[in-house]
């Protein structure tokens, strides 16, 4: 029997919904939702009921029978590290959502609306790869600053979801594979894959790496602790890291295709950053291929930005020398969410306990 799911992705300022039958997606909708409305409420977790009614309002409108499902699938967020899996919505990760153990972040409403629509219907709630997942093995924790630990936060959901995918392709376990998967979105994360774990990733949110469309990556340290100390607020230097840095600083955009405009159009400084973007990726491929000791089955391009040629091209041109690559263009997050829940309700996996 077919297995009918919800998936339920929260960003910023929208709501993606679908609805899977097995991984067949039968429909999918982008529920925007207006900075005035965001703005009437003080926090994440406050504008739960407002989006609910929004997913709820939506598929009665569109005649579709709620009762009809198997389970409702949410992306998951800054939660306590935890290990790669499909996790039940318990009591305590509900909790933890809610008060933002790690902080405040839209992802965190995909599990509360999985499980208060799951209870609703009687039927089980799950979340799948939230962004903290950590397999990190313990040298990779080490920064050289005992105060500040390298963390894991990265694009696991997506990672986790092409590394599969071209394990599933090849004929091969993913857990027999070392894979270099490279994420690059409105945040870049190149992780080094190896026994089905992620065992050293670039911290993709406010830690290291390379600069993406509006974070700043790693930035040289004495010159950041000055800017600490040169009158700016903590949020507003955080907000020029994680927001406002990246090519936001450099341009004025974090919209790769506007990069490309500007490029196409002989911009100098466009052209210099859009360089200086693939060499910083390129070097951390090659950090990861260290990880890795060299021994690398596969490179894997995902995220938006793979759909940019030049970009594709350049990381090839530095990094081809390591091992084949693929590229896997966008980010298909509610069908990995589907197949997360998918392989719960079939008994492929287990269902983890957070």
């Amino acid at each position: 029997m077919a297995v009918k799911s919800l998936i339920i992705n929260p960003g910023s300022t929208s709501t993606k919904i679908g609805v899977f039958e097995d991984e067949t997606l039968l429909f999918d909708e982008t529920l925007r939702h207006s900075t005035e409305e965001i703005a009437q409420f003080a926090s994440i977790i406050d504008q739960k009921d407002f989006r609910k009614n929004i997913i709820t309002s939506f598929l009665a409108d569109k005649g579709f029978d709620m009762k009809s499902l198997q389970v409702v699938v949410g992306r998951g967020g800054l939660l306590n590290p935890i290990p790669s899996g499909t996790y039940t919505v318990t009591d305590k990760l509900l909790e933890d959502l809610k008060i933002g153990v790690q902080g405040q972040h839209a992802g965190n409403l995909g599990g509360i609306l999985a499980r208060e629509i799951g209870d609703s219907l009687g039927i089980p709630a799950y979340i799948v790869d939230p962004i903290v997942v950590d397999e990190l093995i313990p040298e990779a924790r080490i920064s050289g600053c005992p105060e500040l630990p390298r963390t894991s936060i990265f694009h696991a959901l997506n990672q986790k979801a092409v590394a599969k995918r071209y394990a599933k392709e090849t004929g091969k376990a993913y857990d027999s594979l070392n894979l270099i998967v490279v994420h690059m979105g409105g945040g870049v994360s190149v992780g080094a894959h190896r026994g089905g774990k992620v065992i050293d990733v670039f911290n993709a949110l406010d830690g290291d790496g390379a600069f993406s469309p509006e974070r700043s990556g790693a930035v040289p340290v004495g010159a950041l602790v000055k800017l600490c100390f040169s009158g700016l607020s903590e949020k507003e230097v955080y907000k020029k890291l994680v927001g406002n840095g990246g090519f936001n600083a450099y341009l004025g955009t974090n919209d790769m295709r506007d990069v490309e405009k500007l490029c196409d159009n002989g911009d100098e400084n466009a052209i210099l950053l859009r360089s200086a973007f693939c060499l910083q990726i390129s070097k951390n491929i090659g950090a990861m291929a260290a990880a890795l000791e060299g021994k690398v089955d596969q490179i894997i391009m995902t995220g938006g930005i793979a759909y940019d040629s030049y970009v594709v091209d350049s990381l090839k041109a530095h990094t081809g020398f390591i091992a084949p690559i693929t590229v896997y263009p966008g980010e298909d997050e509610l069908l990995a969410l589907a197949q997360g829940g998918l392989r719960v309700m079939t008994g492929e996996e287990k269902a983890l306990e957070y």
